[in-house]
């Protein structure tokens, strides 16, 4: 067992004084050998680009889309000084996968870890970036994220260490989905009665860039779309990855889409599996790979192939019936000119109801050998029914027939003060009813809405078994990935059906379940899930497609806030607890 972990467990119980003087002085000694603080000023407003060489409004950090990618190392500090000069929007920036150890008001988190920054306001986020690995960043009030508030976080392996796997160059792909109507206009589709969807996204783009009503493959197909003539400059020209022969190329690859599951491949090319959402797995070979919303991997490339050609790299909707084109780049080999458009056709997407072949890929992610096994047994099992309801009306999501709705308050400002109205004090529903039937559920049966807070004991061990089910739709059960804030869990297993303890239990992979943030539940399954709840704050548990968190779909742990000795003022100066600082200011 790591210093960390030793000293976190010593904290957190009863110990002498001696020993968490000393545990203290280890952490500081440890964190400050070799590491840096890496600072940033961002100014986030809305910005003209053309990103899918249709001009719109976008959001940028600093006057770019995507914004900034940060690279620090383990053990690093990141420091962002953050303004709004939105004029009439309130901006949070919520660094996914980052699971903010001492720092739980920089998880960038509206209404649960911080207050929302308001027009002029600068907030800075602090935080330690503890662990190597793929990540990014994404606004998380409203849906922000779906109007382009995203950018890459990479972390590399502290000094002194090497990753376990080798590579002779790398390349960071952001994928995401693109629409021409602006977010506000989904926003209010979504909140209406009845329900105005906007439909599917009009392109996916890679790294920001995508192309629209033009294809750069348009002359391997039948395709009525032109073919685009592009000179390579413009800020919807496709991405080129400049390559050598005979080399190894790692391709972080992070997906931010506001609703799309994605497939991924590189035409002639086989992609060896190496990172999951931060964590080293057992490496595997695969012709594509799925990727959902929240998800992060690495994969390894060997260009071994003809150095005469180029080769389409192309992403496809998966999980939907797709009606938005695929998403394109170029493996350039080099000495080759990037212009040269590959002699075969991209690779073809699978069939997007093709599930089958989608589960055989999250079967296969394992953890490498020597990662952390989880706990053997559970203190608390939480079963979590994701449904689609009526209330009133209105479409909803919701969890245990109960529809997520945020209050002014931050949750972490109001348990730490004890601010006993600030939301709803009953605890959710740790599972639904025994003869709800999640083929044919009932329309409506008793859906609410709500904003209570699961209390989690710290260090105990949480299971959560996520259970799909049909939506009001007949026959029709949607994916879902769920994405869990300030912690990693083990996925333990997927099944079909309604969970039985009884049978599947026995199913669950407690050897080498594979370490994530961000798990999916397939259509009509379940998807069980163990992490120990050994970090003080309040987090957000919740489907990261965007339109479905904005209709309830999503819940809120806490555990062990009364540990924290200080919140920052500026996080919390909001809704009640911003009324108790003013007083106690004043006095």
């Amino acid at each position: 067992m790591g210093t960390k972990t030793t000293c976190r467990r010593l904290i957190r119980a009863p110990a002498s004084q001696m020993l968490m003087v000393a545990c203290i002085f280890m952490l500081l000694v440890e964190s400050s050998a070799g590491s840096k603080a890496r600072h940033f000023k961002w100014d986030v407003e809305y910005v003209f680009w053309s990103p899918d060489c249709v001009e719109n409004v976008v959001m940028g950090i600093n006057g770019q889309f995507p914004g900034p990618t940060i690279r620090a190392k383990a053990g690093d500090t990141v420091v962002i000084d953050l303004t709004n000069k939105l004029h009439t929007e309130g901006v949070v920036i919520h660094w996914h996968g980052i699971r903010q150890f001492g720092s739980p008001w920089a998880d960038g988190t509206a209404s649960i870890s911080q207050c929302v920054i308001n027009p002029g306001e600068t907030f800075t986020y602090r935080f330690k970036v503890d662990k190597a690995g793929t990540y990014f960043y994404h606004g998380h009030y409203g849906m922000q994220r779906s109007a382009g508030l995203y950018g890459s976080l990479v972390v590399d392996v502290e000094d002194g260490k090497k990753e376990p796997f080798h590579y002779d160059g790398e390349f960071n792909l952001l994928l995401s989905d693109w629409w021409h109507e602006s977010v506000h206009h989904q926003e209010v589709g979504l909140s209406s009665n009845p329900l105005r969807w906007i439909g599917e996204p009009q392109t996916l783009l890679i790294n920001g860039r995508g192309q629209y009503n033009c294809s750069v493959a348009a002359h391997h197909g039948n395709s009525s779309s032109s073919q685009c003539q592009l000179r390579g400059s413009e800020q919807c020209a496709p991405e080129i990855l400049h390559v050598l022969p005979n080399k190894i190329y790692r391709l972080r690859i992070a997906s931010t889409t506001a609703l799309a599951s994605l497939n991924l491949a590189i035409g002639n090319h086989k992609m060896v599996v190496v990172e999951a959402d931060g964590n080293y797995v057992t490496p595997f070979a695969v012709d594509d790979l799925d990727i959902y919303s929240g998800e992060s991997y690495s994969v390894l490339i060997t260009t071994n192939q003809d150095p005469s050609n180029n080769y389409w790299l192309s992403v496809g909707v998966r999980g939907r019936e797709p009606k938005t084109p695929q998403g394109l780049s170029v493996l350039n080999y080099r000495p080759n000119s990037a212009s040269k458009l590959p002699a075969s056709s991209p690779p073809t997407t699978p069939a997007w109801n093709d599930y089958a072949h989608s589960k055989s890929f999250s079967n296969k992610i394992l953890a490498l050998m020597g990662s952390p096994k989880p706990p053997k047994n559970y203190d608390r099992r939480i079963t979590l029914l994701n449904s689609q309801n009526k209330i009133n009306g209105y479409t909803k999501w919701a969890i245990n027939n109960v529809s997520l709705t945020l209050p002014p308050t931050p949750y972490l400002g109001s348990i730490k003060y004890g601010l006993r109205h600030a939301f709803q004090q009953n605890s959710p529903p740790e599972s639904f009813s025994n003869d709800y039937d999640v083929m044919k559920p009932p329309v409506n049966p008793n859906t609410t809405t709500g904003n209570g807070v699961y209390i989690l004991a710290m260090n105990t061990t949480v299971d959560i078994i996520l259970q799909n089910a049909n939506a009001l739709t007949a026959n029709v059960s949607e994916i879902h990935p769920w994405h869990l804030h300030g912690h990693d869990f083990w996925v333990l297993g997927y099944g079909e059906g309604k969970f039985d303890p009884k049978k599947d239990e026995k199913k669950l992979n407690l050897k080498n379940p594979p370490l994530r943030n961000t798990a999916v539940i397939f259509p009509y399954g379940w998807t069980a899930l163990r992490f120990v709840a050994d970090n003080p704050g309040a987090w957000a548990f919740h489907c990261h497609i965007e339109p479905h968190l904005h209709m309830g779909m999503g819940v809120v742990f806490a555990e062990g806030i009364q540990h924290l000795t200080k919140i920052p003022q500026e996080a919390i100066a909001c809704g009640l607890t911003g009324k108790m600082l003013m007083t106690a200011n004043h006095n």
